[in-house]
């Protein structure tokens, strides 16, 4: 239990967290304080010492430490060592035995640090957020995901790879083979680089965690060329959110096919009037509505330079028409992928005062 001494240095420092500007509710959540204890000890100023009981009780059914022994030596026999407490019980009841329900059983096994991985397949493993990227200009950060294009023969389908600019939203290669292999994406990014004049270290290639992307053949030749892969997280698409959203973007064109291509040449040709038109004529709602080519090549400052021109013009000419700015044509300067949280500024003021509170404590 907290004491009364160290309650009141909490409550002050609580207290001057909120003079800050910090919100109750954020300061104790900073030193895992909860709100309601907080009004509780404001409540019993004055009273002498913590009126909760002060006894321990112990649980009627608790096991005793023969139960929990026996619980360990079955456990870790020859019979039961390779299964898991669900698959034991069970077991157990077949032979007229109980031991313990399987929450003890799991209990028993956490207390002994026994609580480990018992079955044959590979435990899962923590996945952390992939680092956080930013690109400034063209041709730093490329992003490639493979999507399914679907063919006359039932079951069978092509495969297209497709390869864009964070920066720009241009895409920079594209092709469509009719399997899924590593060797294949290996020879796009090389048509790439050379296309695009790439210098080793110069960009970064993010995708997710698929077999071509992280196949042999794909990272020797990403170190050939100097290229630093990016991975998302397994089965986490947000990770990879713009090549998503450019497969959207192609996936319900109006003149998307309606019914499935004949050939591997049919899908290569609809690929390609669509990538003409997404580089060259689609005006991307994220880089302020210029086109991936016009970006890419650099030119939208200008274009956007002069869109706010005619927008002050027309503003000028019948002030009437509008109550406050006119509309935000600057350019995006930075793109960010997969960008770290910023945390709310009142946690931030609760957190100047967190050392001092958890010294308290």
């Amino acid at each position: 239990m907290t004491s009364a001494p160290e309650r009141d240095k909490i409550m002050v420092l609580v207290a001057a967290a909120i003079v800050s500007g910090a919100r109750q509710a954020r300061a104790c959540d900073a030193i895992s304080l909860s709100e309601r204890t907080l009004q509780r000890w404001q409540g019993e100023q004055g009273r002498v010492g913590d009126l909760r009981p002060s006894r321990i009780q112990t649980p009627k059914n608790k096991l005793t430490t023969l139960e929990r022994q026996r619980i360990l030596t079955v456990a870790n026999s020859d019979e039961f060592g390779h299964l898991p407490p669900g698959q034991i019980v069970p077991r157990l009841a077949d032979q007229g035995q109980f031991l313990g329900s399987e929450s003890s059983f799991y209990r028993v096994l956490k207390d002994a640090s026994q609580l480990q991985h018992r079955s044959a397949s590979k435990p899962s493993k923590p996945r952390s957020k992939p680092r956080a990227l930013s690109a400034t200009a063209p041709a730093q950060i490329y992003c490639w995901d493979i999507t399914y294009l679907p063919s006359s023969v039932r079951g069978m389908y092509f495969y297209l790879y497709l390869f864009i600019d964070l920066y720009s939203r241009k895409i920079v290669g594209w092709q469509v083979y009719d399997v899924e292999s590593s060797a294949r994406a290996s020879e796009v990014i090389r048509d790439i680089c050379e296309r695009e004049n790439i210098a080793p270290g110069q960009v970064t290639l993010h995708s997710d965690n698929g077999s071509p992307m992280k196949g042999f053949t794909m990272r020797a030749m990403l170190e050939q060329l100097g290229v630093m892969p990016s991975f998302s997280r397994p089965a986490v698409s947000n990770d990879n959110p713009f090549s998503e959203a450019l497969f959207k973007t192609l996936k319900y064109q109006s003149n998307y096919p309606s019914r499935a291509f004949d050939s591997l040449a049919a899908a290569r040709a609809w690929v390609n009037t669509f990538a003409n038109w997404y580089n060259f004529e689609h005006r991307h709602s994220a880089i302020k509505f210029v086109t991936p080519a016009q970006r890419h090549e650099g030119i939208d400052a200008t274009l956007l330079e002069n869109r706010i021109k005619v927008y002050e013009a027309a503003r000028a000419r019948n002030p009437g028409r509008w109550s406050g700015r006119t509309r935000n044509w600057q350019p995006i300067l930075t793109v960010h992928l997969n960008p770290e949280k910023p945390l709310h500024p009142e946690i931030n003021k609760a957190k100047e005062f967190y050392p001092q509170i958890k010294k308290a404590a």
